[in-house]
Parts: structure tokens; C-alpha cells; sequence
């Protein structure tokens, strides 16, 4: 890489210091309706989780059948992400973002058609492909919108719409299907429906800065004043032989899977290790994705404020991470929890720190990739992350249907950030801007 490509890469960081912070509310717009997304991405996701223990009484579901259901899910859902991040490359994150949707918002709606473990596995295929869109879409609009002093910011407001989308589920579920005593398909017709009042919020307002009619000369100099590499293309193969992509997908692989075990899981363990059901346990989850809402928004301040004081960017991401890390540790101890409070401050602490961490860790793509690349590599970080979760969701099922205890499913949780960062480092010890034309 020569010198004056160096300087050109590195210059966002200055060239954000040069322009005055604007009064212009329009990219915090775009931020809000990322926020939507992702909160209704995670409802639909998690409605099927939060009815888990009524269907297998209904059903006669085993561990390993809904366990082939989660996993099955995480292998689409891996297969979307390439898809998504290749396509978000080439179209952009307003028709990315409409496609995906979309297709979701057909599987979720098709869940109302079927009562096998099977049939949910067929059902959630176009379910699981159109979500893989959601974090390519938004963070390809997050790097568009917002300069890097404010992504990791935005990153954490929209990230955080995961964990609102996990409070508002079994609160929703619960007084549809418990408290007004409907029909438990009723909890996939009523929240399918607010997906469709997004499309067409998203369709008339996402515009790209240079093109909305809203946004005003100040605020767009705000955005622009970092320059950005627009035109390009790069393949699979291009982004693979750099080794920050390897740092990227390494940590998604070790990281995602305690999330996802989290969302499909917890309401098992809730009613298993407590005899909570479907009426009681909305407030333990409530609880825990309020911690984890606030771990989502504190690592991306924490990491953006260590960048005001001039704390060097990729020293800013590590430390952030290795809080988070820290935060994740006492969640080994959840399955042996005397009282079932207990077991939630350990679980919301270490929802908290994989959001924080999490936040920090999905910055690297914008952080040091050329906008033409970025969603080729989210979609390559998402594809490794499904397969750790397929793997993750297959052994719990395995290992509850034979050991029945949660217990070392939460102590390998409990030192999964710490290993993440370790390998994170090691593949990526100096967090530069990549060259791929070099």
C-alpha cells in the first residue's frame, strides 16, 4: 500500500474534525427506521421461540426437533447473508432492505400453515433468507449516513432494536394468545402486519444523502466530509485473503451463536429450570433485554467516545470489546442459580456485553473496508455466524434430550467474548484501512 493511498484512507478521522457538528435530524430519521427493522426483524424471529413450550405441548415437539427447527433456520439465514451482503453491494440498502423484508414477511405468515417441527423448518427457509438482509441493509445505510465518529453510535441505537424486539414478543405473544385467548397463529398474523406499515415507510423515505430531498447542505457536508471509495467491486475471493476479514468472520463464528441460543432457548430454560410458561416468564426476558438494550447503546458511546478523545480507532474498538468480554463472565454460573433473578441479572449482563461487543465488532466493515466491499464481507461474517449457531443450536438440543442441563452450554458462553477478542487481535493487531486494489 503506498503512502499517499495510506493518507487518503486514514483522512476520515481528520476530515470529520474539520466540519462543525450540524443542527440536521435526518440521518437520526434514517437511524430510527434502522431501529424499526430491527426490532420487527426480531419479533418475527422470536415468535415461534416464545410459543415453543404451549406447541410442544400440543405438538409433542422433542429438544432435538426444535433444535432441528433453530438450526435449519441458521443455515438459511447463513446462506441469505452472502446473498444479501452480494446484493446490498450492487443495489444499495433502500431496495436491499424492501426484498428482504419482504421476503420475511412471507415466511413469517407462512408459520400460520403448520404444526410439525418439519413444517416449521420448510415455512421459516424464506423467513430465515429475507432476515439475512437485515444487518447488511442497515449497515450499509449506516455507513452512507453517518461518519465514523457516529457509526459506532448508530450501529448501537439500531443493534439495539434487537433486544426492544425481544421485550415486546412474549409481552405481545402472551396477551394474544394468553391473555386474549386467541388462537396461537394470531401472534404471526397480528405482528406480520406492522411489517408492512415499514415497507412503505422505508420506500418513501430512505433516499442516499446526495439524493433526499430533506436533508439540508449543512448536514449533508457533515456526512460527505469523510471521502469514501464508492466505485469498485470486489468477489468473495477478494475479500478473503485479507486477514480483517478473517478477524471479522472469526469473531461473528465464536459470538453469535451465544445470541442466538439466547432467543430461541431462554423461554425453555425459564419454563424448565422454574416452571415458568407463556403468562410468567415475559417479565424475566423483559428484564434482560432492557440490560441488554443498554449494553447495545453503551459499548457503541463508549468506543465513540474514546474516537473524541483521540484514542486511535482500532485501539477504541478493542477496548470496548474487552469490557463487554469482562461483563460476560459471571453467566457461567446461570444454570446453578439459586433463584431464577439471579439467573437473570447473570443472562442480562452477558446479553448486555454481547451487544456492546457486538456493536464494536460490526464497525469493522465500515471502519476499514471500502463501501463496495462492506456488504460482501457482512454477508460473510453472517454466513459464519449461522454456522456457529447451527452448531450450537444442534448440540443444545443433543445434549438436553441426553445430559438435560443447561450447564455447560453457559460456561462455554461465559469465555466466548474473551477467546473472540483474542482471535479478533491476532488475526487484526493493527485495525488499518484495507487496500483491496493492492
Amino acid at each position: 500500500m503506498s503512502d499517499f493511498t495510506e493518507a487518503v484512507q486514514e483522512a476520515p478521522e481528520t476530515a470529520a474534525h474539520a466540519v462543525a457538528r450540524p443542527r440536521g435530524r435526518v440521518r437520526w430519521l434514517i437511524c430510527a427506521l434502522l431501529f424499526a427493522a430491527v426490532v420487527l426483524s426480531y419479533i418475527d424471529r422470536l415468535v415461534l421461540g416464545v410459543l415453543k413450550p404451549q406447541l410442544t405441548a400440543l405438538y409433542g415437539w422433542t429438544n432435538t426437533g426444535y433444535g432441528d427447527v433453530t438450526g435449519y433456520f441458521q443455515v438459511f439465514y447463513g446462506i441469505g447473508f452472502l446473498l444479501f451482503g452480494w446484493l446490498i453491494d450492487r443495489l444499495g440498502p433502500k431496495l436491499g432492505y424492501l426484498l428482504a423484508m419482504g421476503s420475511w414477511t412471507v415466511g413469517h405468515f407462512a408459520q400460520t400453515l403448520v404444526t410439525s417441527t418439519t413444517g416449521f423448518v420448510v415455512a421459516r427457509i424464506p423467513l430465515a433468507f429475507g432476515e439475512a438482509g437485515t444487518y447488511p441493509s442497515a449497515l450499509a445505510a449506516a455507513s452512507q449516513w453517518f461518519p465514523k465518529r457516529e457509526r459506532a453510535l448508530a450501529i448501537g441505537i439500531f443493534n439495539a432494536g434487537a433486544n426492544v424486539g425481544a421485550i415486546v414478543t412474549p409481552l405481545l405473544v402472551g396477551f394474544l394468545v394468553a391473555g386474549l385467548a386467541l388462537d396461537w397463529r394470531w401472534a404471526f398474523l397480528v405482528t406480520g402486519l406492522f411489517n408492512l406499515v415499514w415497507l412503505f415507510a422505508w420506500w418513501r423515505f430512505y433516499h442516499r444523502p446526495g439524493e433526499h430531498p430533506r436533508l439540508s447542505a449543512e448536514e449533508r457536508g457533515w456526512i460527505e466530509a469523510e471521502p469514501a471509495v464508492d466505485s469498485g467491486r470486489a468477489g468473495f475471493l477478494t475479500v478473503l485473503r485479507r486477514r480483517e476479514a478473517w478477524a471479522y468472520m472469526a469473531g461473528r463464528f465464536l459470538i453469535d451463536p451465544v445470541w442466538w441460543t439466547f432467543l430461541f432457548w431462554l423461554p425453555d430454560f425459564f419454563n424448565k429450570q422454574y416452571g415458568y410458561d407463556l403468562k410468567s416468564f415475559g417479565p424475566p426476558l423483559v428484564a434482560i433485554y432492557i440490560l441488554a438494550d443498554f449494553g447495545a447503546i453503551a459499548g457503541g458511546w463508549y468506543s465513540s467516545h474514546l474516537l473524541r478523545r483521540g484514542v486511535e480507532t482500532g485501539r477504541a474498538r478493542k477496548r470496548a470489546m474487552f469490557a463487554c468480554a469482562l461483563f460476560a463472565l459471571p453467566v457461567m454460573f446461570a444454570a446453578q442459580a439459586s433463584g431464577i433473578w439471579w439467573a437473570v441479572l447473570a443472562i442480562g449482563l452477558a446479553c448486555a456485553a454481547h451487544q456492546g461487543f457486538s456493536t464494536n465488532l460490526f464497525a469493522l466493515p465500515g471502519d476499514l473496508f471500502p463501501r463496495y466491499a462492506q456488504g460482501t464481507l457482512i454477508g460473510l461474517g453472517g454466513f459464519a455466524g449461522a454456522v456457529g449457531g447451527f452448531i450450537a443450536s444442534k448440540s443444545l438440543g443433543l445434549l438436553l434430550d441426553t445430559v438435560g442441563s443447561y450447564g455447560p452450554f453457559f460456561v462455554a458462553c461465559g469465555v466466548a467474548y474473551l477467546v473472540a477478542l483474542l482471535v479478533f487481535h491476532g488475526l487484526n493487531p493493527r485495525y488499518r484501512a484495507v487496500n483491496l486494489s493492492g
